[in-house]
């Protein structure tokens, strides 16, 4: 029907009854995309694999229904979208520009959702505070649900912009560090056996392979401790909950140096004193009444192994192949 006629020539009822048919027609449209998106998450909960490409699926299909419905409901209700493309490009502009960080934002979870590095169900890091799992990628924002329990909306576009860490990519598991201390002039190899022995006991621990071993690192030299790393790799599932994992390891690696006997030390100063009423040295301690002699030698020990040195001959392993959904 042509514009023109329509604005000299108006038929008001049958006009009022086209426009409330083109409604109903977008209200079924909106209506089938909510039910399509409810059976989709229906098989995303009970599918085991290509859970991704469901969800791939589910928005393509749920927003090529309501595209379809408004497209439809216009045409229904008399209006010829051919005669209003020229109207059409103008308001496009002009939203274009009033709407650009909408658009910015639907044009980034249509990003995400075809990007192979993030899916729904990854564990992801976006700072060293926000972690979570992806739970939903929507038109403007994703959102994250942590491990207690916060839901937390992002935008679309921190994800494109930003540097993030998924540990669960391709259900892979991950090594991680735990740092630690002890006294100083206490046997490096005791200290790795002990904490090797106690990281083995974790359940969460993965057995030892050619190319994946727990560890134990001498990373320097503090002011007060030795630096250590225990450099462990836990299961793929464990991964997911970051904070008690470090937590875990902590715990273990507390109770088997106490069990050892083994000094974890804290900050403390000596006080050397070089003279006393004009003495030092052994005339010093003598004034004191205190015994004196030859200080004890350093116990001389023998090379401990060195696992990061070991390490570096050792290869990575191989990235597991991407499913295919």
């Amino acid at each position: 029907m042509d514009m023109l006629k329509l604005l000299s020539e108006p038929d008001w009822p049958h006009l009022a009854e086209r426009a409330v048919l083109g409604l109903v027609v977008v209200a079924i449209a909106f209506v089938a995309a909510r039910v399509a998106s409810s059976l989709f998450d229906h098989a995303r909960s009970r599918a085991k694999t290509a859970a991704s490409s469901l969800y791939i699926f589910q928005k393509l299909v749920a927003y090529g229904l309501i595209i379809l419905g408004i497209l439809l409901g216009l045409s229904v209700s008399g209006i010829n979208i051919t005669s209003l493309a020229v109207f059409a490009g103008a308001i496009g502009v002009g939203v274009g520009l009033g709407l650009q960080g909408v658009v910015k934002e639907f044009v980034s979870g249509l990003v995400i959702i075809f990007d192979p590095h993030l899916d729904v169900g990854d564990f992801v890091q976006i700072d060293d505070a926000l972690r979570g799992e992806i739970m939903e990628i929507g038109a403007r924002a994703t959102r994250l649900r942590t491990n207690d329990g916060l839901n937390i909306v992002i935008p679309n576009s921190a994800l494109i912009e930003n540097q993030v860490i998924n540990w669960t990519f391709k259900g892979s598991t991950r090594r991680i560090h735990v740092p630690f201390g002890v006294a100083y002039g206490v046997d490096k190899a005791r200290v790795r056996e002990c904490v090797i022995r106690a990281a083995q006991s974790v359940s969460f621990t993965l057995p030892d392979t050619d190319q994946r071993r727990t560890q134990v690192w001498l990373t320097g030299f503090g002011d007060n401790s030795l630096n250590f790393e225990l450099v462990v790799w836990p299961t793929p599932e464990s991964v997911r909950r970051p904070a008690s994992l470090m937590a875990a390891y902590n715990w273990a690696i507390e109770d088997a140096l106490r069990a050892e006997g083994i000094e974890i030390p804290f900050p403390q100063r000596d006080l050397h004193v070089r003279s006393l009423f004009g003495l030092t040295d052994e005339d010093a301690l003598k004034s004191l009444g205190l015994k004196t002699g030859q200080a004890k030698k350093p116990e001389v020990m023998l090379p401990s192994t060195n696992d990061a040195a070991a390490d570096l001959h050792t290869e990575l392993p191989p990235e597991e192949p991407e499913e295919k959904g």
